[in-house]
């Protein structure tokens, strides 16, 4: 592997990163593609712990593209749409990585011209099957292994966006298939540049992915939101005993809510509590949550009385949707009406949290209490 190689993997999964340094089930856990639901179209599948840090932000700009489509029925997405759908939301955060005074872009894909068993193409159709570079088999990942996976990679750069574009078209089944998830944020750290991410980070010795719970941490969630790999999560910079903290510089496309702050742990600033689309990642101690709400006004405003935020939630009630993911299903719920695939006695906490991080006003009877606030668990 060569240097800059050694540098994505040190700064991704830490420097003992390897055979023995890494568990070999968390870089399994990393090994999918982007995945429709086949129960819904317009959802991203996980099926296992820890890629949600890659899935959920781009599930939320998938939506955000959704939505400001001419689309009538956002539900209803033939695969042909799919794969417009995910290359156009791949191209926005490659965009918004790209260093503000670099127009190069970067993507992860396999090396060209692999002749062994290892570089069968995994792609099930005769039109993938001719695709013009070559991937590895579906060999399972033990079979291909972390040192094997990353000596078949390779960096690719353009200097337009628009040779880029065409290129994550051409790579469709690449982004679908086994790996495709790494490779993609793979692409989204070179083309921030590996030097800028460090300098961005408040621990540069700190791993983008936990190696040894496999999640994804706060600065590498912040990257895929807001193009910057900060680390905290609250409006612009801070000075803490004269070492500089930094944060969001400014209002988020799609927001940013944690369970942490109902517990006190931290506060989530306004730039991302009150982002340009009404669509927030919702985080928990171990998993992340996309919910969002065809209001268009609700993501601006700063929520700041509290009349007119009892008034926001009431009109949302019967419009926020939830796109949760789990170990092999794509669990989709309606916040306020029904619910599906989430355990009723965590519902009030769902909510609960989601009131809290928003600074919402909300006084739960004890008939709510009992019933899940009168939502229906399927």
């Amino acid at each position: 592997m060569s240097e800059a190689g050694q540098e994505l993997v040190h700064l991704v999964w830490g420097k003992k990163a390897g055979p023995r340094g890494l568990a070999d089930t968390i870089f399994c856990r990393w090994a999918q593609g982007f995945v429709f639901s086949e129960s819904e179209s317009t959802a991203l599948e996980q099926f296992e712990g820890g890629p949600c840090a890659v899935i959920a932000p781009v599930q939320a700009f998938l939506l955000k593209r959704l939505f400001t489509s001419e689309k009538s029925n956002w539900r209803d997405c033939p695969e042909e749409d799919q794969k417009n759908l995910l290359c156009h939301t791949l191209c926005d955060i490659l965009e918004m990585a790209c260093s503000d005074n670099s127009e190069s872009y970067s993507l992860a894909t396999w090396i060209r011209g692999k002749t062994t068993e290892e570089t069968a193409s995994i792609s099930e159709s005769p039109a993938e099957s001719s695709h013009q570079e070559e991937q590895p088999s579906a060999l399972a990942v033990e079979e291909l292994g972390f040192e094997r996976f990353h000596a078949l990679i390779h960096k690719r750069a353009f200097k337009s966006f628009p040779e880029m574009k065409d290129a994550v078209w051409d790579q469709y089944s690449v982004w679908t298939n086994r790996f495709g998830v790494l490779l993609f944020l793979y692409s989204v750290i070179l083309t921030k540049g590996i030097e800028n991410i460090k300098n961005e980070i408040e621990d540069a010795a700190e791993p983008l992915i936990d190696p040894v719970y496999g999640h994804g941490s706060q600065s590498l969630i912040n990257l895929l939101l807001t193009g910057h790999a900060v680390s905290n999560v609250w409006d612009g910079d801070r000075e803490c005993s004269g070492m500089k903290l930094l944060g969001i510089h400014k209002q988020a496309t799609v927001g940013f809510l944690t369970l942490m702050e109902s517990l006190r742990y931290c506060k989530v600033g306004s730039y991302l509590k009150s982002p340009k689309f009404p669509i927030w990642i919702l985080g928990s101690e171990t998993h992340l949550t996309v919910f969002f709400a065809k209001l268009q006004h609700c993501g601006t405003s700063r929520l700041e009385e509290s009349d007119k935020q009892t008034k926001l939630l009431a009109e949302t009630s019967e419009q926020v949707t939830n796109y949760c993911f789990s170990r092999k299903m794509c669990l989709f719920c309606c916040v306020g009406t029904v619910l599906t695939g989430v355990k009723p006695m965590l519902i009030p906490a769902i909510f609960d949290t989601i009131v809290k991080t928003l600074g919402l006003s909300h006084h739960m009877t004890g008939t709510e209490s009992q019933n899940g606030l009168g939502w229906k668990a399927l």
